[in-house]
């Protein structure tokens, strides 16, 4: 039973992973960050925009994927 519960949110996990990494817009600076492009208003206060957000929600799903892999791993 709880195997089952686990591998449900494991699924949900995936496919939030999956779309949250979608819908981030690519790096198509490339190097010209090392010139300082990067230093503008959005490069200074990416944290707070959509972009930012999407950062911090890949990394914690990123997180969990790996913990419940962890977890199903164990359990069976």
């Amino acid at each position: 039973m709880l195997n089952r519960i686990i591998s449900i949110i494991f699924v949900l996990v995936c496919v939030f992973l999956t779309a949250v990494v979608l819908f981030q817009e690519g790096n198509e600076q490339g190097l010209g960050s090392i010139g300082g492009i990067a230093d503008t208003y959005w490069g200074k206060n990416r944290g707070r925009s959509v972009e930012g957000l999407l950062e911090k929600l890949t990394k914690v799903a990123a997180a969990l994927f790996l913990i419940l892999a962890l977890v199903l791993n164990i359990v069976k």
